[in-house]
């Protein structure tokens, strides 16, 4: 997958399990957004719909495990960690000439392998006001644009205040806390790509890696090294 690219929202009648061999994916579905690198595979249940994105330069493995035949019964996605020993079982099993009977006893390995692993989670909820909408978007494209609500209420056509009031209502959060949070989910893609903090922090719109560190321990409780540890 060349980077930028997806596969638009879909759902599949089977379990997925997505993992990229190399670079990061990033699934993106109702209950939330999963950043992935190669250590971390996504279980997706039959039926959830979702969107794969390809942050940088990615390749792709996924299988597919019948419902009917599968004692997991995760009701939303769920990271599990992808170890050797899975990522050698995710290739066996992409040999279309297994025979049922050899498929059947390594998908059994493979199932028994699946380790829920805990996620520190950066939540970026959209406000409902379309000015308001109008600004999220814009700071989404570019996340380094420091401009206040009263610069931005110029652009849309709205008061500071109204501003102010619309991405706490639709958010539940104030704005400059709602922009932090932003800042650091569009860092997690080049942090798990391998991207110095001293080449991210500018980025997303921090003058000094110290000062990016410091919002991202402040948001998640943990340094950027911590927490992809």
């Amino acid at each position: 997958m060349p980077p930028g690219s997806r596969f638009a929202w879909h759902t599949h009648p089977r379990h997925q399990l997505a993992w990229a061999v190399t670079g990061v994916l990033e699934v993106i579905a109702e209950a939330g957004t999963w950043i992935l690198p190669p250590t971390r595979a996504l279980w997706i249940p039959a039926g959830v719909a979702h969107e794969t994105v390809a942050s940088g330069a990615t390749t792709m493995r996924t299988l597919y495990v019948h419902p009917d035949e599968c004692p997991i019964t995760w009701r939303a996605p769920q990271p599990v960690a992808a170890s050797k020993l899975l990522a050698d079982l995710i290739e066996h099993l992409g040999d279309g000439a297994l025979a049922p009977p050899q498929r059947a006893r390594a998908e059994a390995v493979l199932l028994d392998l699946l380790e829920p692993v805990a996620v520190a989670s950066i939540e970026v909820a959209m406000p409902t006001d379309e000015r308001a909408l109008d600004v999220a978007r814009a700071l989404i494209a570019d996340p380094a644009d420091s401009r206040s609500l009263e610069e931005w209420g110029r652009e849309v056509g709205a008061s500071a205040r109204t501003l102010t009031r619309a991405f706490l209502a639709g958010t539940g959060i104030p704005f400059s806390r709602w922009r932090t949070a932003l800042r650091l989910r569009s860092a997690l893609p080049r942090l798990a790509a391998g991207e110095p903090i001293g080449t991210v922090a500018p980025k997303v719109g921090y003058e000094t890696p110290s000062a990016f560190v410091a919002a991202f321990r402040r948001e998640t409780g943990l340094t950027p090294g911590a927490y992809f540890r």
